[in-house]
Parts: structure tokens; sequence; C-alpha cells
């Protein structure tokens, strides 16, 4: 068996929990950390022979800060995945030779491929992000109430391989309701973000995190930014090669961007009026 453990974190999963679990199944350790699902998630991943744990969901970084402190992992190196997505076969592999080519590492970072109605949005998604999805559980933690970022102590290397990810498998609407909720968080980490000092050196960092920080929070302070997002993704990303799946996500991450400014919007208005004031 692989010494590697699975983390995936679920709330009502039942529609993506077996797909995902049997896309890992090559490891002896999958562990389920679930925010008290009201649905068949935990019936289903028990009978799949995953381990559940449940903590209810607060905000990001504090959820998966409890996860890598508090759950004693079989293995030393964790992978960790959504329930929404699966991994592909080289990754698989990589990761099953972590023994042999990850000791100098204390974790990895994985793209991703984003699918909407059955086509890969390979431009519009801004692909390829790197995101930090496999680590050492003593050598990492999170930063920020939603799209958290994680903090490495030690070298980080990349892999090859792809996750797989279904953002729309719960349907259109539930994309909404979820972005929603994360304009809030994000609303929340912005007003505290936007007045950091850009340092220019990030922009040229080679820690894809630190970089993309830089950039979110320089792209914050520029005015127009959901038609900015917009344009960005459709034209100068080449998402209009995507087809019309392409046309349609860079419609609905714009208007996400303006869900967000809206929120700033709230929360400065509400801070200079205070509490109780008729926005």
């Amino acid at each position: 068996m692989a010494g590697v453990s699975v983390l995936i974190l679920t709330k009502n999963e039942e529609i993506n929990i077996e797909r995902c679990i049997r896309s890992v199944a090559w490891s002896d350790d999958i562990v389920v950390f679930d925010s008290f699902s009201d649905d068949r998630t935990v019936e289903l991943a028990e009978r799949l022979g995953a381990r559940v744990i449940q903590r209810k969901f607060d905000n990001w970084s504090a959820h998966q800060n409890w996860g890598v402190e508090n759950i004693k992992f079989k293995h030393p190196w964790v992978y960790y995945t959504d329930a929404d997505e699966i991994c592909d076969d080289q990754l698989r592999d990589e990761l099953l030779s972590l023994d042999k080519n990850g000791e100098s590492f204390s974790a990895f970072q994985v793209r991703r491929k984003d699918y909407f109605t059955g086509r890969w949005l390979k431009r519009s998604q801004l692909y390829p992000t790197w995101i930090t999805r496999v680590f050492r559980p003593e050598k990492i933690r999170y930063e920020r109430l939603v799209n958290p970022v994680a903090v490495v102590t030690g070298e980080t290397g990349k892999l090859d391989g792809h996750i797989i990810h279904y953002p729309f498998s719960h349907g259109i609407g539930h994309w909404f309701d979820r972005h929603n909720r994360y304009s809030q968080m994000e609303a929340a980490d912005l007003v505290n973000e936007v007045t950091e000092k850009i340092r220019f050196s990030d922009f040229f960092s080679k820690d894809a995190a630190v970089k993309r920080r830089a950039l979110k929070t320089l792209a914050y302070k520029m005015p127009g930014r959901p038609v900015l997002m917009f344009l960005y993704l459709y034209f100068f990303r080449l998402g209009l090669l995507d087809g019309l799946p392409g046309l349609r996500y860079s419609i609905m991450r714009s208007m996400y961007e303006y869900m967000i400014d809206l929120k700033v919007l709230e929360y400065r208005y509400t801070e200079t009026e205070g509490k109780g004031s008729t926005l």
C-alpha cells in the first residue's frame, strides 16, 4: 500500500463522494473530514472503507488548520482533495513514489483541470494554477477565510499529474449559492488586505501562493474589476477558445467579482455609518 494518506473535505457530497473515494482507492488511509452532512455522505464513505471525522465548519483556514493539527494520519504524506475532484493516473503514480522521491520536500503543488458542461475550461479558468495539495501535516498551515493560502515550512516541489475538478456537479444554482457565501468571506478578507502594502518582489516570487496573493491584492485596488476580469479571462486568456462554456464561465466569474465588490461596499458603509444603518 502507498505511504500516503488522503484527506477529503465534505458537506453534503453524496453525489460526489463515491467517485472521489474510488479515485484514491490506492491508499489504505482515507479520511473524510465532514461538516455534519445531513445527506448520505457519511454512510457512503464508511461503506467504502473511509474513516469519518466530523467538525462544524467555521471558515476555510480554521477548518483546514484544525484538520492538519488534530487528525492522526497513518502516513507522513497527505494528499488533500475536495469531494468533487478525482485524481488522474499520472498523479496517482507520482503520489505512490513519494516515499522515494519526496524526501527533501515539505509539500508539492498540483495543477487542476476544471470542467463545465463536459468541457475542460483550459483557458478561461486560469490554467495552469498551481495549488498546494500534497504535504507533510506538521509543515503546513492555512491563512484567509476563503480560498485559503497554504504557508509551508520548507521546500515545495511540483508534480506533473492533475486533479480533475467538477465544480458544477451540484448544479449551477449551487455554484451561485456557494459563491454568494464565498463572496462574503472574500469581502471580509479584502477589507484588510487591500490596505496592505504590495511588495514589488512578490510579483516575481518562486512561491506561487505569494505571487498569486500579490496579484490578487493589486487586482482589488483596480477600478472596474468585474469588467476587467471578464476581459482578462475571455480575451487576454483566450477563454473564447473554450467555446460557449468559456463565455458562460467568464461571465459568471465577473458576476462573482461584482458580488465581492458590493459586499466590500457594504462592510465599509457599515463601518462608517455604524451598525443598523440603512445601506
